[in-house]
């Protein structure tokens, strides 16, 4: 069986940049608290607490109902971004904020507010109640409006003039077809934001090998970028898919009749996961039983 392992995979410039502002904040005294998960991979998160930074995490809570559990220490904000309502009442609570924003996040609120001083309302194509298009929503809740399909553009005042963006973690096709049906409809300038590392990784799946006949995206089920990889593979590049976050998920009756299998990751996956399962994958032989052995998770190497 052909293994190829899809090119770019693995850590982000964010997500590094992200879990080293942990690891250096963990050096500090006192309780180290994450305003939800710092990147959406769960193997990070418990890797980083068994070094000393709790996450608190409840997808039914907001960033700023969070801040009511935690009254001590330093809150770290995580890579997604938070509205500058949730930092200030970081710091009215006598909270140490230490920001861990991606940039290319920071870079998106730092276009909304321009645009906003010009008095335009913001179209913001985002997942609802994602953490990056929450901390952006919060920056003005009243002239940025939410774009989830095109029902939501239906409904906007047609003789407003408008900007649109878009969460850095959304599909490009999917921000595409929504961005072009809104220049049809609404009096709208475009200013798309896909970071480069998501819109990479997302040509590289839809432009993969056409004797692929299986492939693997590895992932947290939290996160948006490896969810869009996934359907990229099956919607797009028409390819049989299954996303896990682990060689643990990996279901040895996909393989069977196999000829070649790709893998990709999500950019907050851990490099030694994906690399983990590719080299299973290598070693895989479907008469050989002796091959179907998964090693264990290495957790040690997690960070």
């Amino acid at each position: 069986m052909k293994v190829t392992g899809i090119v770019p995979r693995g850590y982000c410039k964010g997500v590094i940049r992200a879990i080293n502002i942990v690891k250096e904040t963990i050096e500090q005294p006192g309780p180290i608290t994450v305003l939800g998960m710092i990147v959406h991979n769960q193997f990070i998160v418990d890797a980083l607490k068994k070094r000393g930074a709790i996450t608190i995490e409840d997808a039914s809570k907001t960033r700023m109902e969070l801040l009511d559990e935690i009254n001590e220490g330093t809150v770290i904000i995580t890579a997604h971004g938070a509205g500058d309502c949730v930092i200030e009442k970081a710091k009215s609570k006598g909270l140490n904020v230490v920001d861990a924003t991606c940039l290319d996040v920071i870079k998106t609120h730092t276009l909304i507010k321009e645009q906003l001083k010009r008095g335009k309302d913001v179209l913001y194509i985002g997942k609802k109640n994602h953490p990056e298009a929450e901390g952006a929503l919060l920056i003005n809740p009243e002239h940025i409006h939410l774009i989830t399909s095109k029902k939501d553009l239906e409904t906007l005042d047609k003789d407003k003039h408008y900007v649109m963006t878009n969460q850095t973690t959304m599909s490009l096709y999917d921000v595409y077809d929504l961005c072009e049906y809104a220049k049809k409809i609404l009096d709208v300038e475009i200013m798309k934001e896909t970071c480069s590392a998501t819109q990479i990784r997302q040509e590289a799946i839809a432009k993969m090998d056409e004797d692929v006949d299986l492939v693997i995206i590895v992932g947290d089920p939290h996160s948006n970028n490896t969810k869009k990889l996934a359907s990229i593979s099956t919607d797009k590049a028409h390819k049989e898919t299954h996303m896990i976050g682990s060689l643990e998920e990996l279901d040895l009756s996909w393989l069977k009749g196999k000829k070649h299998v790709a893998v990709s990751s999500g950019a907050s996956t851990p490099t030694v996961l994906t690399n983990q399962i590719i080299d299973f994958l290598k070693q895989y032989d479907e008469n050989n039983p002796d091959s179907f052995i998964k090693t264990e998770i290495p957790y040690e190497k997690m960070l």
